[in-house]
């Protein structure tokens, strides 16, 4: 019969052996698991290069920082997935592009939380304090390079289409924007009618026939005060300011209409006929107010857009809400996302419908 060890000896022979259990745990690796947080991979293309990590603020919004030959700097492009994105690898799902205001940035979003739908995926690029969603005549301001619609149109959109499960046409791609972003939507639709079927102008500036218009894009070139920023696009009911001074001709050339001087004025206004006649097939959807210096304008030149295509027998939904009584208790008909984001909840469900629709 073998004697019993020792009690001590068999204490530090146990020892032994639960310190080698533990290093075999610690060397074993873990099974692979899914990040609940992290959002899905990105890889460079469309001549974007990514730039450090994401900003994740929850599994389903995230703002991705890339580079771009394009424009000076780097840039921020922010994407709310459905709910359900995760959990269903295998579907694909329609895109809203989301254009911010003059002097708003991506994280403007945040205050519209429609925009965060579980029908499809949200994009809001930056577009920069005044990049006006044009090629800037000027390229050699202090700004740099500021190609703001060949960053979008054929930068962005390929770009997430690449990473991201997407319904790659234009039945299921939408463009919608706000004040600055107005323009920028109601203009991309037409200048790209290949890629968007649908578009919303939210208190947009879509008539550069109107000099007040002209007016205002001078002031957010010159950084001069007021002009469209007498309520912050972020909500606050501050100015942040449309960043560094340039040259009063630096977008779209010279806005006086002497010896054709404001050709590109013309040629880019969203409210020409020529150019509402290209969004023949395309939904569109226009909303104002009319209260305040900025909105009574908007709703004049919303009025003149929604005229001019019911003579060219194109369908559109004006929604005028006037004072904001009709629309929510927080609009009082002005330049806010008091008015935006009810406007964006009754836009976006109508939007998803007809995603839906189109199968």
């Amino acid at each position: 019969m073998i004697p019993l060890l020792p009690t001590w000896r068999r204490h530090a022979k146990a020892a032994v052996v639960a310190a080698a259990m533990a290093v075999t745990v610690l060397l074993t690796p873990l099974p692979a698991h899914a990040d609940d947080t992290a959002p899905p991979p990105f890889t460079n293309g469309s001549g974007l290069t990514l730039v450090g990590r994401p900003e994740v603020h929850s599994s389903t919004d995230f703002t991705l920082t890339v580079a771009t030959g394009q424009l000076s700097g780097t840039h921020r492009i922010r994407i709310l997935l459905p709910r359900d994105y995760a959990a269903d690898p295998g579907r694909r799902w329609p895109v809203a592009y989301f254009l911010h205001g003059g002097a708003g940035t991506v994280d403007d979003a945040a205050a519209a939380p429609a925009l965060h739908s579980d029908a499809m995926i949200t994009v809001v690029p930056d577009g920069g304090l005044k990049g006006w969603y044009a090629d800037w005549l000027m390229q050699n301001t202090a700004l740099g390079a500021a190609n703001w619609q060949t960053f979008h149109t054929r930068q962005v959109v390929p770009f997430i289409d690449a990473n991201l499960r997407t319904v790659a046409d234009r039945a299921h791609r939408a463009v919608v924007g706000l004040s600055m972003g107005g323009y920028g939507a109601l203009h991309y639709a037409e200048y790209r009618p290949d890629l968007f079927g649908h578009v919303a102008s939210l208190s947009g500036g879509i008539d550069f026939g109107m000099a007040e218009i002209r007016a205002t894009v001078v002031a957010t070139e010159l950084n001069l005060p007021g002009a469209w920023c007498a309520v912050s696009t972020s909500g606050t009911g501050h100015c942040t300011g449309y960043g560094t001074y340039v040259d009063s001709d630096a977008i779209f050339g010279s806005p006086y209409p002497v010896f054709n001087a404001d050709h590109v004025w013309n040629e880019l206004n969203p409210a020409a006929a020529g150019n509402l006649a290209k969004l023949s097939g395309t939904a569109v959807d226009l909303y104002t107010g009319d209260q305040g210096p900025i909105d009574h304008f908007t709703a004049m030149a919303t009025r003149t857009v929604r005229d001019r295509l019911d003579r060219l027998g194109i369908p559109s939904r004006f929604v005028d809400y006037g004072d904001g009584s009709s629309l929510s208790p927080t609009c009082d008909g002005g330049h806010n996302y008091g008015c935006w984001a009810p406007a964006l909840a009754d836009y976006v469900p109508r939007l998803a419908a007809a995603f839906g629709a189109a199968g």
